[in-house]
């Protein structure tokens, strides 16, 4: 099965050359993307593949100018603004962890170990709240602020962007 990494590197293998359709099918994963029209779709489908497809749409949504957006994109778009326009306020005086490279979020240093922090959890600045794996080396990531975590913003094995926000921490 592929990964979402490697479904994010085909996606833009596709959007920089002339291929109008790509289709791929290994185990009982089908991926299939089409490009062209001003817009282009994708299309993952396997039980355990299930969430790759908003993933990819956002990222396609991300890379295309507005005016090039699929319809149903376009629809999407303002239902999710209004509560991201609430938290962003709500969370204004909270202190954000962020992703320093794109990478793989892990919560444990394994799968059978427990989460480094949990909301609810203090930390100390130099607390390792998460590792981030990019290029198979496993960054340990620090919390940077002493605080309490109050809200973990990703899921364990989700890729993350350089940037993107881990943690809200009220600090001290």
């Amino acid at each position: 099965m592929l990964k979402i990494q490697e479904i994010r590197e085909i996606i833009k293998l596709i959007d920089q050359s002339s291929i109008e359709k790509f289709s791929y099918e290994s185990d009982g994963t089908k991926v299939e993307l089409t490009k062209g029209g001003g817009h282009q779709t994708s299309y993952v489908s396997a039980p355990e593949t299930a969430a790759v497809a908003p993933v990819q749409q956002q990222q396609q949504a991300a890379q295309q100018p507005q005016a090039e957006q699929a319809p149903a994109v376009q629809q999407e778009e303002p239902q999710a603004q209004a509560p991201a326009a609430s938290t962003e306020a709500d969370n204004a005086n909270l202190h954000k962890i962020t992703s320093p490279m794109v990478g793989t979020f892990y919560s444990a240093s394994s799968p059978e170990a427990p989460a480094y922090v949990k909301a609810g959890d203090k930390v100390e600045s130099e607390s390792i709240v998460c590792i981030v794996e990019a290029m198979k080396l496993f960054n340990e990531i620090e919390a940077e602020v002493s605080g309490e975590i109050v809200e973990i913003l990703v899921e364990d094995g989700q890729l993350v962007e350089y940037g993107q926000p881990l943690f809200l921490v009220k600090t001290n």
